[in-house]
């Protein structure tokens, strides 16, 4: 093992509190200068927003040890020669990041829709928007900002935006380009940014099929941490990770064990 992915939600921190002495392994991390970024699906806040969030709970780090979803969008939709007339399903705090693209308004100029976890800011009126964009001709690409089922907030589980995209798929015929957890891509976008090969890098996630199943299909070693969305029934399906900690705090000793 030469590098780590780390999530955040569910790892480091659970909605606004931190997961007990979590911090202590950024600094290990740092200290014994193993490459490394904190990997997200995270389409609600820029990268800005979530180091200020990180440096709140005493993890201190910088916008390239951050990957999301909205990044890997932006390099995808370039990389393909698509930067004018996207229509954007994203929340507002989220849209600067975008800002190297021509955003549309207009669903007879559109080339792209690129949906986001709204939360709350959901409504029949903004997903039938989507589909009404997602419907006109030639047919613009879809990019769902990963495929996320739910997440554990503090109040409970909340819908995370995976429904959402399959609702449209479903309803348009248009199938969703995935550029946030499972996907291969994401995944192996990270590998890029680090410069390592699958097999020298390990996963650390809550969700045993966005992080786990997600980033072993991408050729990585994946450790579960039984914290954040984690339910012991992840345990009976057909996912097997390749380690189960109690928390990301026992991660140093499973390092020094299988460096």
């Amino acid at each position: 093992m030469k590098a780590i992915l780390f999530d955040l939600d569910g790892v480091f921190y659970q909605g606004d509190n931190e997961i007990k002495d979590a911090h202590t392994v950024s600094t290990w991390v740092k200290e014994n200068k193993i490459p490394h970024l904190f990997v997200t699906n995270t389409t609600s806040r820029p990268r800005s927003a979530l180091i200020n969030k990180l440096a709140g709970f005493g993890i201190e780090t910088d916008k390239k040890h951050i990957l999301t979803p909205s990044l890997a969008a932006v390099h995808w939709l370039k990389q393909h020669g698509i930067t004018e007339n996207i229509a954007l399903f994203v929340p507002d705090a989220t849209r600067s990041e975008f800002s190297e693209l021509t955003v549309s308004s207009s669903p007879q100029e559109v080339n792209a829709v690129v949906l986001g976890d709204l939360g709350k800011q959901w409504d029949f009126d903004t997903l039938n928007q989507a589909f009404r964009f997602l419907m006109v001709k030639p047919q613009p690409e879809f990019i769902a900002l990963g495929m996320t089922r739910y997440w554990q907030a503090e109040d409970g589980l909340r819908l995370d935006v995976a429904p959402f995209i399959v609702a449209l798929e479903y309803a348009s015929g248009v199938k969703a380009t995935i550029l946030g957890k499972p996907a291969e891509a994401f995944y192996q976008a990270a590998l890029n940014l680090l410069n390592v090969e699958a097999d020298q890098t390990l996963m650390i996630g809550d969700d045993i099929r966005g992080d786990i199943q997600g980033a072993q299909q991408a050729g990585l070693k994946a450790l579960l941490v039984k914290t954040g969305k984690f339910r012991d029934s992840d345990l009976d399906g057909d996912i097997n990770p390749d380690a189960v900690l109690d928390s990301v705090l026992d991660l140093p000793d499973w390092w020094q064990q299988h460096k």
